[in-house]
């Protein structure tokens, strides 16, 4: 029985997945591990060079006899979500990832796993190395921060490719190919204000929300689970009606396309009202329990003592600022009329930052409507246009529009039926994926996207499933041979 992730079948991807595991790529912190796949393909002897997108591109020829296959282009990237529960020091600038095996799946100590999409990196490693795959010309695409603003494919060459297909290595399900995904663009509202003092006589306190699930806003937006941001504006709002709480400070969630699972605020409120505040939060802390028993069993709204800031947010700025968080919008809109069982637009209360003079909102919305997706950047322009906070968009990438046609899927769902005897599904997503990027800048290029099986990405509870790699790579290597 393995007991390290080196010692799983197929050890080709697992040793590289495990490589992978030991070099610190969260996203926006790229330099170790764009250094590392540059070391580890000279080594093997492999062309490869970063574009001036960030990118690592790398390419390997045709087996003899096939230089004239089509050429077909493997794609992942190369960050990762960093995502930690409470009580890790994990620091994903430095430290490597912890894994262990726990039956049929891999995952990580206390942190994200990293699979999404290191799996799809180890599996480039694995078949530019290998020595007895026949296949066609070969390229692979390792792109840049594609979790926070995708800024590798946004800012791709259209001459840095010569593929007539692209692979992208990003989905989450053994036996899916994904040929559509929702686009997506974050909503970044914003505002400076002048600090006023603390009332003489108030006492600070720290509230913390913690214990939720959280999640990838795109798979997982459909699920009914708690919006860290979202539970503790209806808190901080009650607060400042019953107990004279000003608000001092926010922070709540790291990453746009993570469902927050944290959230602290800092508060000053009348000494005298101290143990009525913490009655609201066990009274709180029971009613998000109840409300979403089932969905997440670990939610804790706690406060306790701290230091008084030197400033806190005036009055009717933070009241514009309360009502603007519990207005948003949060979660799905609407799933796609023609087919019910998929979200067509939704919205992630990401960020909230608040202190020191200045607010910051970040929400990452996705659609697969063009005019829903304006639709819903217009909601939510609307909503904090109306607290006093300018409204700012980046990061746009258009939805990826099904080929219902596309050869290369038709030859996949050939390929899966004829190894394991069993129908493939053929689907849309509302997570964002790259191809509707890499499609706009190559126009005649056939994508597709698939991977092996993995789940809770963008979350600590990130787990691999192990025979599904075996699967996958068995998939991988056939489609290859016959492309």
């Amino acid at each position: 029985m393995a007991t390290s992730i080196k010692e799983l079948d197929p050890q080709i991807i697992w040793k590289n997945f495990y490589l992978l595991t030991q070099v610190p790529r969260p996203s926006g912190h790229l330099e170790k591990i764009q250094q590392f796949l540059l070391e580890w393909a000279k080594e093997h002897g492999i062309e490869a060079f970063k574009d001036d997108a960030e990118n690592i591109v790398m390419r390997k020829p045709a087996t003899p006899g096939r230089e004239s296959a089509k050429c077909a282009v493997l794609q992942a990237h190369m960050d990762m979500v960093p995502q930690k529960v409470d009580e890790s020091t994990h620091n994903f600038e430095t430290d490597p990832i912890e894994t262990y095996i726990d039956g049929d799946w891999v995952k990580a100590k206390g942190t994200t796993l990293g699979s999404d999409d290191g799996m799809g990196v180890a599996a480039i490693m694995a078949v530019m190395e290998s020595k007895d795959i026949k296949h066609g010309p070969l390229e692979a695409l390792i792109t840049a921060d594609e979790e926070t603003c995708m800024y590798g494919v946004n800012h791709l060459s259209a001459d840095t490719l010569k593929g007539d297909i692209l692979l992208n290595i990003d989905n989450e399900t053994m036996g899916e190919f994904v040929i559509g995904s929702a686009g997506g663009v974050n909503i970044n509202a914003s505002m400076k204000y002048k600090e006023v003092a603390p009332e003489e006589g108030d006492v600070a306190v720290k509230v913390m929300l913690r214990g939720l699930r959280g999640g990838h806003s795109g798979l997982e937006i459909n699920e009914g689970r708690a919006n860290a941001n979202k539970l503790m504006a209806r808190f901080v709002r009650q607060a400042t009606i019953d107990d004279e709480a000003r608000l001092c400070s926010w922070q709540g969630g790291n990453m746009r396309n993570a469902i927050p699972r944290t959230a602290t605020v800092v508060l000053s409120i009348p000494k005298e009202n101290y143990d009525d505040l913490c009655e609201l939060a066990g009274y709180c802390e029971q009613v998000f329990k109840d409300e979403f028993r089932g969905v997440e069993e670990g939610i804790s709204l706690t406060v306790e003592p701290t230091a008084m800031p030197a400033g806190q947010v005036p009055g009717e700025i933070q009241d514009n600022l309360i009502d603007a968080l519990m207005a948003c919008h949060d979660g799905v809109l609407r799933n796609i009329p023609s087919i019910p069982s998929v979200v067509e637009t939704s919205s992630n209360l990401g960020i909230v930052t608040i202190g020191e003079g200045e607010a910051s909102i970040l929400i990452l919305a996705r659609s697969s409507g063009e005019t829903m997706m304006e639709y819903i950047q217009e909601m939510q322009e609307s909503c904090f246009s109306m607290a006093g906070m300018k409204v700012e968009y980046g990061g746009q990438y258009g939805a990826w529009q099904p080929n219902f046609d596309s050869p290369i899927t038709a030859k996949m769902v050939e390929v899966h039926r004829r190894l394991f005897g069993e129908e493939a599904k053929v689907q849309v997503c509302h997570a964002g994926l790259e191809c509707s990027i890499i499609g706009g800048v190559y126009p005649k290029m056939d994508l597709v996207s698939f991977g092996p099986t993995l789940r809770s990405p963008h979350t600590p509870d990130e787990r691999c499933n192990i025979p599904s790699v075996a699967k996958f790579w068995e998939f991988l290597k056939a489609l290859l041979e016959e492309i």
